[in-house]
C-alpha cells in the first residue's frame, strides 16, 4: 500500500512539473507575441489622436464605440456586439477663468477647470471671499457663520508618504467628490478643490463629484485647481485673509443619451456558458485624450483576446473583452453588462480590468477568498521571469465590482503608480505620456493571468491545481 502511495505521489508530481513547464512556455508564447507584433500602441495610437477625448454621450465616444467595434470585428472573434446604455451628457462649454484678488485691482490668474457634474457659475461669474479648509468635516465646525458667502477651498493633499497613490488618493477624494454638496449646506457659494496629484504643476485634473440630495437650486459651482494654483492661494490667504477668488465656469447638465458596452467574445471550447472577463472603459474626461485613463486598458483589454487567436490559443471558457462606457462619471455600463448578466442567468467564474495607466506591470490585485488566493499565489513563479511579482489582496475595478458574488473571481491589472496621478482627469493625459514597451508588457501579462485561470479555475470560486478532467 505504502509502495502504491509512494508512486501515485510520483505520479502527480511529474504530471504537475509537466504542467508547469507547459505553462511556462505558454505564457512565454504570450509575452513574445505582445512584444514582436503587438497591436495595442498602434490601436492606442489612433484612439487617442485619431478619435480623442470620450466623455460620455460625446460625439468622441460615438466615434471610439464604432471604431473599437471595427478593429474587434478585424480581430476574428467568434461574437462582436454592442449592448446599449443610457449615459448622463455632462458638458464643459467654454473655458474657465479665474483669479485671486488679493487687492482691488490687483489679480492673479490661475489655473481651474470645471468638476464633472458641476453647475456653471451665474452669469459673470462668481467673486467671494476665500475660506481653506483641509476636510468636508472642517465645513461642520466651521459652520454657517464662517461658510456663508465663502468660496470654501479644499486644500488637503495627497498624503506624500503613502507609498501605494492609489491609496492616498482614496484619502483626499472625497473632497472632490463630496465638497460641494457638504459646502452648500452650509451657504458657500462656490467650492475649489486642490487637483489630486502629488505633483506640483499648473495642470487641473478634473473628476466626478455629486451634490447628493441637493435641490437644482442649492447646487454651487464646484472646480479643481491646479497644485501651483492652490499653493499660491493658501500663501496669499495666510499673507491676507481677505484675499477674494473669482472664476467662471459655463457647464451644463443635459439629458441622458444612448450609447454602448462594445463586447467581444471567444466562445469556450469546453464550457462555452461559463464566462471570463477582460476589459476596461472606453470613456474618458475630456481635457486630455485619456491615453492612461482608460486607452491603456482598452486596447490591452483587446490585446488579449487578439493575442489568444494569434498563438492559436483555444480557451477552455468563454473569454469577453468587455470596453465598459461611463466608468468615468456614473459607472452606467459596468452595471448595465452585470444586470444583463444577471438577467440571462449567465455563470461568470472570473473577471480583469485595467484602469491603472499603461505604465509596467508590477502584479494583480485580487478580490476573493483565502483559498483561491492562496491557490493563486503559487503560481507567481511563472510570472516572476518578466518582473511580476505582486500578487495581493485588494480591490479589482470599478466596472467588474458589481459582478462580484456567487464566488466569481474578481483581478485588477496593477502598474507602477507613481507617475500614474500626474497624468489622471487632466490635459496632460495624452498618448505621449504612455511608453509602448510598457503598455505591450501589460497586455502580456493580462493574457497569461487569463490563460492560468482559464485552465485552473473549476467552478465559480474553486480553483484546481490539475487541468479538469471532464
Amino acid at each position: 500500500m505504502i509502495k502504491k502511495m509512494m508512486i501515485l505521489l510520483l505520479i502527480c508530481g511529474v504530471s504537475a512539473f509537466a504542467k508547469a513547464q507547459n505553462d511556462s512556455i505558454q505564457i512565454r508564447k504570450i509575452y513574445d507575441e505582445a512584444l514582436k507584433n503587438g497591436n495595442s500602441y498602434e490601436w492606442l495610437n489612433y484612439l487617442s489622436n485619431q478619435i480623442g477625448s470620450r466623455l460620455s454621450g460625446s460625439l468622441g465616444a460615438e466615434k471610439a464605440v464604432n471604431w473599437t467595434k471595427e478593429q474587434l470585428d478585424s480581430v476574428g472573434l467568434d461574437k462582436v456586439w454592442l449592448q446599449p446604455v443610457m449615459v448622463p451628457k455632462w458638458v464643459r462649454g467654454l473655458p474657465e477663468y479665474a483669479f485671486i484678488e488679493t487687492d482691488a485691482g490687483k489679480t492673479t490668474k490661475v489655473p481651474i477647470c470645471a468638476l464633472g457634474g458641476s453647475v456653471a457659475t451665474p452669469n459673470g461669474g462668481v467673486k467671494a471671499p476665500v475660506i481653506e479648509v483641509q476636510s468636508i468635516e472642517e465645513i461642520e465646525k466651521l459652520g454657517a457663520a464662517n461658510v456663508g458667502g465663502k468660496i470654501v477651498f479644499f486644500n488637503r493633499p495627497m498624503q506624500a508618504d503613502v507609498i501605494d497613490t492609489f491609496r492616498a488618493y482614496g484619502g483626499c477624494v472625497d473632497q472632490r467628490y463630496s465638497g460641494a454638496a457638504k459646502a452648500a449646506e452650509y451657504g458657500a457659494v462656490g467650492v475649489i478643490v486642490r487637483s489630486v496629484t502629488h505633483s506640483l504643476d499648473d495642470y487641473p485634473h478634473t473628476g466626478s463629484m455629486s451634490y447628493g440630495d441637493l435641490k437644482p437650486a442649492q447646487r454651487i459651482p464646484a472646480a479643481a485647481i491646479s497644485t501651483n494654483g492652490a499653493e499660491l492661494l493658501s500663501t496669499l490667504l495666510k499673507l491676507n485673509p481677505e484675499t477674494k477668488f473669482f472664476f467662471s465656469m459655463s457647464c451644463k447638465n443635459l439629458p441622458d443619451v444612448q450609447s454602448y458596452n462594445v463586447i467581444g467574445e471567444i466562445t469556450g471550447s469546453e464550457f462555452p456558458n461559463r464566462y471570463m472577463v477582460v476589459g476596461g472603459h472606453l470613456d474618458s474626461w475630456d481635457l486630455g485624450d485619456g491615453s492612461h485613463d482608460d486607452g491603456a486598458g482598452v486596447v490591452q483589454s483587446m490585446e488579449v483576446l487578439r493575442i489568444m487567436k494569434a498563438i492559436n490559443y483555444k480557451p477552455r471558457h468563454s473569454i469577453r473583452v468587455v470596453l465598459f462606457m461611463n466608468e468615468e462619471n456614473g459607472l452606467r455600463g459596468g452595471r448595465k453588462y452585470a444586470e444583463v448578466a444577471k438577467s440571462k442567468r449567465e455563470k461568470h467564474v472570473f473577471a480583469l480590468e485595467s484602469d491603472a495607466g499603461g505604465f509596467t506591470p508590477r502584479g494583480f490585485s485580487f478580490d476573493t477568498d483565502d483559498r483561491n488566493f492562496d491557490e493563486i499565489l503559487s503560481w507567481k513563479p511563472l510570472f516572476e521571469p518578466y518582473f511580476i511579482h505582486s500578487f495581493v489582496r485588494g480591490g479589482s475595478g470599478a466596472d467588474i465590482g458589481p459582478l462580484k458574488g456567487n464566488g466569481t473571481v474578481l483581478a485588477g491589472l496593477r502598474p507602477d503608480s507613481q507617475r500614474y496621478f500626474d497624468h489622471h482627469h487632466a490635459a496632460n493625459d495624452t498618448f505621449d505620456a504612455v511608453n509602448k514597451r510598457e503598455l505591450e508588457l501589460g497586455a502580456a501579462t493580462m493574457t497569461g493571468l487569463i490563460y492560468m485561470m482559464d485552465n485552473y479555475i473549476q467552478k465559480p470560486g474553486k480553483l484546481m491545481t490539475l487541468p479538469i478532467k471532464d
